[in-house]
């Protein structure tokens, strides 16, 4: 466990939530070439690092279950991947629908019912990566630096989208509660520890999350996405991962 590096780097994530507001250079639309690098890398990180690592959890998690029912499900540890990006998807649905339904007070913005049940889910996916941040199993520093790096640049995209969805009100109270939540995440990590399965769990759902909320804003074709900055950072971080 790598207490003062994972420190620097959750201050570091905390500092990227802080002044996400400043980053004005990032346009939405046309997107940014830097948010689609930025999504590459994320989904790179995904399926070159994290899912090859899920396999190794799912063998511990099939031995943990021993003979209880739910050893006979197969792929446990996919399925948890795939509630994490169901979820974030359904939390995306209802943003949309929100907004179209309260078009004629505020057509750019959700509602604040809506607000606040999406900022509590990425409070959570914020305290889950602060507590993996310190908790996770880590080869080496650049291990972490690799986490860091991913997560740092998905968190830019991610508080482009939560303030495209909820302008001020993001400013006012979001990002000072995601800059929290890593905070907090990483200070549970040092105050508890849990066992390897339970944090397969939490990897397993930061996956999905990740999948879903990078697709999301790469896709649309109003956002007039850059394919080859997408690319560039999806191939240039997994010839990174590969050589290291």
């Amino acid at each position: 466990m790598y207490f003062w590096l994972s420190l620097i780097f959750a201050a570091g994530f905390a500092l990227i939530h802080y002044f996400s507001k400043y980053m004005s250079f990032l346009k939405e639309t046309p997107r940014s070439k830097f948010l689609s690098v930025s999504a590459g890398i994320a989904v790179a990180y995904v399926f070159v690092h994290l899912l090859p690592e899920l396999n190794s959890y799912q063998e511990q998690l099939e031995a943990e279950l021993g003979d209880s029912i739910w050893r006979y499900a197969e792929h446990h540890i996919y399925i948890v991947a795939l509630i994490g990006l169901v979820l974030f998807y359904g939390l995306e649905r209802m943003v949309t629908v929100s907004k179209q339904t309260d078009k004629l007070k505020n057509p750019e913005a959700a509602g604040s019912g809506v607000f606040w049940l999406h900022i509590s889910s990425f409070f959570l996916y914020n305290a889950i990566i602060g507590y993996l941040l310190i908790r996770e199993e880590y080869e080496s520093p650049l291990g972490m630096l690799f986490y860091f790096l991913a997560l740092g640049v998905h968190f830019i995209t991610n508080d482009r989208s939560l303030r495209s969805d909820h302008k001020h009100i993001y400013d006012k109270y979001g990002r000072l509660l995601l800059t929290g939540a890593i905070i907090l995440g990483w200070f549970i990590g040092i105050l508890t520890e849990l066992n390897e399965v339970a944090i397969s769990i939490l990897n397993a759902f930061i996956a999905g999350g990740i999948v879903l909320n990078v697709l999301k804003e790469e896709l649309p074709e109003e956002k007039e996405s850059s394919i080859g900055s997408f690319l560039f950072g999806a191939a240039g971080y997994t010839i990174l991962l590969l050589l290291v």
